[in-house]
This record gives structure tokens, sequence and C-alpha cells, in this order.
């Protein structure tokens, strides 16, 4: 998994509360085992029209303004609903790697975490002061230093921001479950020499 240390990106709105990982990958596309290929069907029902393959002019995230965006910014509970973790594995490959919000639902923050996408918690004063920062100025970036847990806005503005340590060290070093578990290879050998299977 790829380790997150410092990112700057583009930031791209998402104005709604409570979107569930229904919103983020629709049901019929979660027939796929592979983690790559999401991208495009993130948002999938917002994104399109009706016939699923023209641009929605009118959903704010197809901008051009935010082409490339690297940070979504949105608002309360997002994540709800089923532990899929399809949404997450969609939000990556779209390119996100952060996302700032009030709150998130408790197993899509976890899930957050096992591939590579930093979930940002902070206060609706201060989300809604970066969403009318973000409108007014085109190409809004903000770079993330999660080593120090601040947000240096394009003004040199700081926001400081919480993180449980152990998932910050994850994410530092780029650990996955399986990461975690190889880190133990060692005892886990020497554990299956002293107790070997029946023939």
């Amino acid at each position: 998994m790829e380790k997150f240390t410092v990112h700057t990106g583009i930031v791209a709105l998402l104005d709604a509360r409570n979107v569930d990982t229904d919103q983020i990958v629709p049901k019929q596309f979660l027939k796929r085992i592979e983690r790559t290929g999401y991208g495009d069907v993130l948002f999938y029902d917002w994104r399109y029209l009706d016939d699923g393959k023209t641009i929605n002019p009118n959903f704010e995230m197809n901008a051009p303004r935010y082409r490339g965006a690297s940070i979504l910014l949105t608002r309360d509970n997002f994540g709800c609903g089923s532990s899929r973790e399809h949404a997450p594995w969609a939000l990556r490959d779209y390119g996100f790697r952060a996302i700032i919000a009030v709150s998130f639902a408790d197993i899509f923050y976890n899930n957050c975490f096992n591939n590579g996408i930093l979930p940002i918690t902070l206060s609706e004063e201060k989300i809604e002061g970066l969403f009318n920062e973000v409108r007014m100025n085109e190409g809004y970036k903000l770079t993330i230093d999660l080593e120090k847990q601040i947000i240096i806005k394009p003004d040199e503005t700081i926001i400081e921001f919480a993180i449980h340590p152990f998932l910050k060290k994850r994410l530092l070093n780029g650990w996955d479950h399986i990461d975690l578990t190889l880190r133990y290879e060692k005892y886990i050998a020497e554990f299956e020499k002293k107790h070997p299977l029946p023939l």
C-alpha cells in the first residue's frame, strides 16, 4: 500500500450529507473482485445522466475546475450504509488520497486506512469555511502533512487535525492488514515449527 506522508492536491467538493456507500458505488458494480477499475463508476448515479454515459453538467464535481482532484471535501456522516470496501476502492481508484468531512461512518472510516486514504474530521465551521474558499478560488489546493497532523491552506494558514496514533503509523508506513501480519512473519514461522500440522 502506498505511504501517506505529505500530500498536496486540488480539492473537489461534494456538498451532500449522509452519503452512503451505495451512492459511492452502486450495487450493480459489486460483481468484480479486483480493487481497480472502479474510478469510472464513483458516484455513478450523480456523475452521469440516465443513459449512464453522458456526464451530468449539474453535478458539481464534474466541473472542469476539479479535474485531477485528489482531496475530497464533503459534509457529515460520509460513507454510511453498507460495509462494502468497494467504496474506498472507487475513491482511491479515482485519485483521492484524502477525504475531509465533519464525520464518517465507522466501518467506512476504518476501510479508508486499509486502502491508503486519509480521512480527516473537522468542525462544521471549518468545513463551511473551506467550502466557501474552494468555491471562490478555482484550482484551490491544500497540503496535508500527516506527520505534523496539519492542513496548510494556500494563504499558509494551518488547520490542525486529530488522528489515532496507530492509524497514523499505518498510513505513514503504508501498512495494510497483510503488511501488519507480515511484520510478525518470523514469529509465525517459529510457531508453525513448534506446532506442525498432523499428517
